[in-house]
């Protein structure tokens, strides 16, 4: 008998591992044989549950690696009547439940966190998501929006607050995710290449089957940029860490210009607009009157707006030029064209319910019934199963009423708010990073008016996960108001 095997017999560990892999692979294999694929992912499951007990702070850096990467079950089997993004939410579903199992029996989550403004406002858009699930139309699909709506939040802000207490924890969040995304950039302009970098349509599924098509793409790959972006002229970022950040900088630009996703593009100048106001040290009062203008402005001409646009028919086009000039065309454009149709749609379905909503997660299953024969456009289907709103805004307003879409608004505003406060007032030296992260997230504030990608774990990712950057500086890494309070232990 050979070494390996007098080993086998002496060693009862090595012989339950052997058991417990040959049961598995027996077991798989008659799944895979009967067309079952995905119990396949169970020995990665087993490997992140240990992974979480040992350290939340490595699983937690593993899954934000993931993301950008992340496939949706039902790309790999369909068919399915439910749908996860593998591997990441079952990651997240196994943070969640380990998280809130230590918070629970240790009770010693940072108060200053819980009590929070973002964090209160956090808790007001879950509780009013609750209620209103209790009200739903379609009770089953709102438990399941409330459900993934708590992992995502759970895994990327309160999870995410405490690790950032470590300062390189929020510098590895940034590049970590980035170098996720750098990979599928690669990927889809690779694919783009071999049909042509100018050929529109393949680039609207060049980055497929990672993401659903090129508009999240576009949106996820601004939010980034805007946070390279404003690490440039950091002082602490210099030599090679310097040049890697122009090099992601670069390759994220590239990204972007051939996503061909004209929102991400506006939300882009968006935020450097913003960057250029906040550099200008504008006053918030003039910012407010000048906002307040521009409204009344718009709301007073708007019939004369309205027909200014509708002698726009300029499509959808290869030429980015045109493409630009094609966002204001609601004449002929199918895309914006449907983007309204969605919009009085969801208006409608509001006014039928302003106060609760038709549920969380049901505007998909119940638009159908409150098309206008007018608005429809030849993507409009009879059975409205082609996705979402279109608006972070109009979304949750006809799912969970007035204060479910006011929760979102407070949500970014608190948000940005403090990080732009952080800038301007901070005397730390982690200024840049409170700014760079606060143009993520007002990129993705401007690109919510015309789609909505909280339901995805990339968007998700980001837009909590800079949250909890800026409650992070705030709370832990603010020179003027530092909190000497221990977050819990792993």
């Amino acid at each position: 008998m050979g070494l390996l095997g007098k080993k086998f017999l002496e060693d009862k560990n090595l012989r339950w591992l052997f058991y417990i892999s040959l049961l598995f692979i027996v077991s798989n294999s008659f799944f895979l044989y009967f067309g079952i694929y995905y119990f396949s992912i169970f020995p990665v499951l087993l490997f992140f549950a240990w992974l979480s007990f040992y350290s939340l702070e490595l699983s937690f850096l593993v899954l934000v690696f993931l993301v950008p990467m992340s496939l949706q079950l039902k790309e790999l089997v369909p068919g399915l009547d439910f749908n996860l993004y593998l591997p990441t939410e079952p990651i997240m579903i196994l943070l969640t439940l380990i998280f809130w199992l230590k918070f629970f029996l240790e009770a010693k989550y940072p108060k200053a966190i819980l009590k929070h403004p973002l964090s209160l406002a956090i808790f007001f858009h879950i509780g009013w998501i609750f209620i209103t699930t209790l009200s739903s139309t379609m009770p089953l699909v709102s438990v399941k929006f409330l459900i993934s709506r708590l992992w995502f939040i759970t895994s990327f802000y309160f999870l995410a607050v405490v690790l950032f207490k470590k300062k390189e924890n929020m510098n590895r969040f940034l590049f970590l995710f980035s170098l996720g995304l750098s990979i599928i950039i690669i990927y889809a302009m690779v694919r783009l290449a071999g049909e042509g970098l100018f050929n529109q349509p393949a680039a609207h599924i060049a980055s497929t089957p990672f993401f659903n098509d090129h508009t999240s793409y576009g949106a996820v790959i601004a939010m980034i940029l805007m946070a390279m972006i404003g690490f440039i002229p950091a002082g602490n970022y210099k030599g090679n860490n310097k040049y890697l950040i122009w090099l992601a900088v670069l390759l994220f630009l590239t990204g972007l210009a051939f996503s061909y996703s004209r929102a991400a593009w506006l939300s882009s100048i968006a935020a450097i607009g913003v960057f250029i106001l906040v550099k200008l040290k504008i006053k918030p009062v003039i910012l407010l009157l000048t906002s307040a203008l521009i409204l009344i402005v718009v709301i007073s001409s708007w019939s004369t707006i309205i027909m200014k646009l509708e002698k726009n028919r300029q499509d959808s086009s290869t030429n980015i030029a045109k493409h630009i000039q094609s966002i204001s065309n609601i004449s002929s454009d199918a895309s914006n064209l449907e983007r309204i149709n969605r919009w009085e749609a969801a208006l409608d379905m509001f006014e039928q319910k302003p106060l609760f909503g038709w549920g969380p997660g049901t505007y998909m299953f119940q638009y159908a019934g409150w098309q206008n024969s007018a608005n429809r456009t030849i993507i409009s289907t009879n059975f409205a199963d082609w996705g979402n709103a279109h608006s972070e805004y109009l979304g949750p307003l006809a799912e969970t009423g007035i204060p479910g879409a006011f929760s979102i608004i407070l949500i970014i505003y608190l948000a940005l708010y403090t990080g732009f406060r952080f800038y301007i007032k901070s005397t730390s030296e982690n200024n840049w990073l409170a700014l760079s992260v606060s143009l993520g997230l007002t990129s993705y504030a401007v690109h919510g008016l015309l789609n909505n990608f909280l339901d995805t774990d990339k968007a998700s990712a980001l837009f909590w996960g800079f949250m909890a950057i800026i409650v992070a500086l705030d709370v832990f890494h603010n020179n003027e108001k530092a909190l000497k309070q221990e977050a819990p232990r792993e």
